[in-house]
């Protein structure tokens, strides 16, 4: 089944995801613009955006001359953003999944479906990306030895296949989905860290 000419986005969108998220990491270091305007490109902006923030949120609290305080700090920072991520990778699957009953496409009776939804593995995606970026930038360095730059240029020809591999296989799922080789569920994270009826020391606290 191929898909309706409203949503060709779809055709490449694996692609066209892994594409922007490398963008808009170098945008938010400083190195590149973008534009990104269609609906789903908007909430895998704001995901990665999430990924960003949490990986520089994370490289303060592993400073060895953070205080305790600053990590305490940063550890509540980094449980809202992951809150924040984990709530996105859900609705870049419910945008998915409406797209797809808009367009009254329904699975063939033998579809099955994936153990990880098309936003988890944009979410792995993501984070390929940003380990991309920060792997380049330890070759570039001048402060380092010959044998460190060769290690992590091996190491950034490895994620830089990771992350080739990764966008296949979502765009092998988007295809399947939309063709109706394959099922969507929705599957939701349920994080209890986050929740004051679920999280003991928070609803403890209360009474």
């Amino acid at each position: 089944m191929n898909l309706p000419n409203d949503d060709d986005e779809f055709r490449h969108a694996a692609q066209k995801i892994a594409s922007c998220q490398g963008i808009w990491t170098g945008l938010w270091h400083g190195v590149a613009e973008n534009d990104a305007t269609a609906a789903l490109m908007a909430l895998v902006q704001q995901e990665h955006r999430r990924n960003f923030d949490l990986w520089h949120e994370e490289d303060k609290a592993r400073d060895p001359a953070a205080t305790d305080n600053q990590i305490a700090v940063v550890k509540r920072a980094i449980d809202k953003l992951n809150q924040q991520r984990n709530d996105l990778i859900e609705k870049i699957d419910d945008y998915i999944f409406s797209t797809l009953q808009r367009q009254r496409i329904e699975p063939k009776a033998d579809a099955t479906w994936n153990s990880e939804t098309p936003g988890s593995i944009i979410d792995k995606l993501s984070i390929m990306s940003l380990k991309v970026f920060h792997m380049r930038e330890q070759t570039e360095r001048l402060d380092a030895t010959s044998e460190h730059i060769q290690k992590c240029r091996i190491r950034l020809a490895a994620l830089t296949q990771q992350r080739d591999d990764l966008t296949t296989a979502l765009q092998i799922l988007l295809n399947d989905l939309f063709a109706g080789a394959k099922q969507m569920k929705l599957y939701r994270q349920f994080k209890m860290y986050n929740d004051p009826d679920s999280n003991p020391k928070i609803y403890g606290a209360k009474t």
